[in-house]
């Protein structure tokens, strides 16, 4: 009879054992990485979401170049790592770019880390990794956690095409303006988001984008994580009725429910026509919104002149 394999045999020695999981020592030794720039992802929240390769990374390199020491002392702290630790961002990048630059051009290995997840996603870095690049310096990735990719695939929105917009402007007029950017685009849209500004910026989607199903994802891997659903309306009640929200916040919407077809005036004033026949003004208009990828306040101004009986104006379509 062929052995089993050890898996098997283990556990059929040992009944009832807890599951359990092996690493070859607690303290494991960290070669100094090749020479070149490593952008390490980190925990978006829970400290043990962090992959063996990242923390060999971080203990071998020269020094980690950090959003904020704080915060990234507190990972290295966990693991026992004693690699120093650097500032690096938007305030002081300019300054210190060329000397790390130097540093790399004369083989030191460096990583590069933000506050948390992967580092350039709206972080800091990017300067810095096309300047490396052209100056024919190696950069090296180190994936792992990204609150994009994990609010994208728990949010319950289409998956196979995705936008990330990073944040959207603290202004309502600013926020309009992009908005208005991003309403054709047959693709679940990505924001990052704060909470006092949440209900602000649903507000600003549904008059923008229309009631389209839509996420906030709280406070991902952490002891608080929240995934709540709704349309922007629905979920601006909900967390106005709670008393707002804390913590991280990921903002998804999904795409146009069907493909934006052609802006012609014609066309949507007679699908308008045909709506109000049925729906008041505002109902009307959200649904010719989303068929023809428009954004809402646009058409239910139309909607409203085609009752007063006003004659069709293209520029109410551009």
């Amino acid at each position: 009879m062929p052995p089993s394999s050890p898996a098997k045999s283990s556990r059929a020695t040992r009944p009832g054992a807890s599951p359990a999981f092996h690493i070859p020592a607690s303290a494991v030794e960290a070669p100094r990485p090749a020479p070149g720039l490593y952008l390490v992802a980190t925990p978006i929240g829970n400290l043990a979401d962090i992959t063996l390769r990242a923390l060999a990374t971080l203990a071998g390199a020269d020094y980690v170049l950090c959003e904020d020491t704080r915060v990234t002392a507190k990972l290295v702290d966990r693991y026992q790592i004693s690699t120093t630790l650097k500032p690096y961002h938007d305030h002081n990048a300019a300054k210190v770019r060329p000397r790390i630059l130097d540093e790399l051009s004369k083989g030191a290995a460096i990583a590069l880390v933000s506050d948390a997840g992967t580092p350039l996603v709206s972080d800091p870095g990017w300067k810095l990794v096309r300047e490396a690049r052209s100056a024919g310096i190696a950069v090296t990735v180190i994936p792992g956690a990204s609150a994009v990719l994990a609010a994208v695939t728990m949010s319950g929105l289409p998956t196979d095409r995705f936008m990330f917009c990073g944040f959207l402007p603290p202004r309502s007029a600013a926020r309009h303006t992009d908005l208005k950017q991003l309403v054709a685009i047959p693709a679940t849209l990505v924001f990052y988001e704060t909470a006092p500004r949440i209900a602000a910026t649903l507000a600003d989607i549904a008059a923008v984008l229309g009631e389209r199903p839509t996420v906030v994802a709280r406070e991902i891997t952490k002891l608080h994580e929240e995934v709540l659903s709704g349309t922007p309306t629905e979920l601006a009640a909900a967390i106005a009725a709670r008393g707002g929200l804390k913590g991280e916040l990921c903002l998804l919407v999904a795409p146009p429910e069907t493909a934006p077809q052609p802006r012609d005036a014609t066309a949507i004033d007679a699908a308008l026509r045909a709506a109000l026949a049925d729906s008041p003004a505002s109902q009307a208009a959200a649904a010719v919104a989303r068929r023809f990828g428009l954004p809402r306040q646009d058409v239910y101004r139309r909607a409203v002149a085609l009752q007063r009986g006003d004659e069709p104006d293209q520029a109410d379509h551009s």
